[in-house]
């Protein structure tokens, strides 16, 4: 299924402190992770309650494209090795699966973006939750093209939301290629030339970080967003009305972070700072929200890149997001151990 751009994660990508082998209060999620190989044929679907998935896209070549720091290609790995000591504060029905990586070496991004999109239909087959860890931006055009090859089965129209947090709109066009800013300009064209609702939503927009033409692309294409400085200066109820009012006409939403998002205090380690970012409290609040839909089906992270991190500032940053999604949606199952 895959060629030698995917593979499988190294066990000693999951290492920490193990304080028991037998009580399962004690465990932390290395004691807990199992690998999978995606290229098996004998993969079953998963039956237990709730299942996710992780997945590595090591690659920023679309932030080089878009002349950016380079250095999340090594984000996935950094990143595990944060989520490794996470504790399990959910009950043994909560299964965590690592899916391997994806790389980009002696291949084009877009023949990268294509082996994740299959990744993540076959991953969403299994009936698993994706979680993907970038990497460049880039990761979200692969991402969403394999929830839309997934759910455009039996020749339906997918109802697909994307809810971005993110300093930049990322609508850029792109006459020499896909880059780490273009995917959800991409993505608009997708829907265009295939007749589907294109719904996008962006949070934690920079004014002084998007020219007033992606604005006005922004307004074109239908895009909705909050700008940064909303999201610090007003109440957050009205803002969660008007996202309310986004995921209410949605199927499906997919959830990407750009680690840029969030202010260069907590999130040193990325391709473009951003010294008036957001404090990551207040996106915590708007993420659990939008996971309490029990519309999202797929999540990713990118931009950290641990070249530019500090003391993994940012990628333990990226693994308390990613232990707020798992916990957020063992919650709703009713499947944590405690409140």
């Amino acid at each position: 299924m895959f060629d030698s751009n995917y593979r499988t994660t190294n066990k000693t990508a999951w290492q920490g402190r193990i304080d028991s082998e037998t009580d399962f209060d004690t465990f932390r999620w290395h004691q807990w992770v199992e690998n999978i190989d995606l290229n098996k044929d004998d993969l079953e679907p998963f039956t237990g309650k709730l299942g996710f998935a992780f997945i590595g896209f090591c690659c920023d070549e679309g932030v080089k494209r878009n002349k950016g720091r380079t250095g999340a290609a090594r984000g996935p790995r950094s990143i595990r090795k944060e989520l490794a000591n996470l504790p399990c504060r959910f009950t043994q029905d909560v299964k965590l699966f690592d899916a391997g990586n994806i790389f980009c070496e002696n291949i084009t991004l877009e023949e990268s973006q294509e082996l994740l999109s299959r990744a993540i239909d076959k991953i969403i087959s299994l009936n698993l939750f994706p979680i993907v860890l970038g990497g460049g931006h880039e990761v979200a055009f692969g991402h969403y093209n394999g929830i839309l090859k997934h759910f455009s089965k039996n020749n339906t129209k997918p109802n697909i939301g994307i809810i971005n947090f993110d300093a930049h709109f990322d609508l850029r066009p792109y006459p020499n290629g896909g880059t780490s800013g273009t995917m959800f300009r991409q993505i608009a064209d997708i829907c265009n030339e295939e007749n589907l609702n294109y719904s996008y939503f962006a949070l934690g927009i920079q004014k002084h970080r998007n020219t007033v033409n992606l604005f006005k692309t922004a307004n074109e294409l239908g895009a909705k967003y909050i700008v940064a400085k909303d999201i610090v200066d007003s109440d957050i109820w009205g803002l969660l009305e008007k996202l309310d009012d986004f995921i209410k006409l949605q199927d499906h939403i997919y959830v990407t972070i750009c680690t840029d998002v969030f202010s260069s205090a907590y999130a040193p380690g990325v391709s473009a700072t951003q010294p008036l970012g957001l404090e990551p409290e207040r996106v915590l609040k708007f993420l659990k929200y939008i996971l309490k839909s029990n519309k999202v089906i797929s999540f990713d992270i990118a931009e950290v890149s641990p070249r530019f991190d500090q003391d993994n500032t940012t990628s333990n940053l990226a693994s308390v997001l990613i232990f707020t999604v798992i916990e957020t949606l063992c919650k709703i199952h009713n499947l944590a151990l405690l409140d």
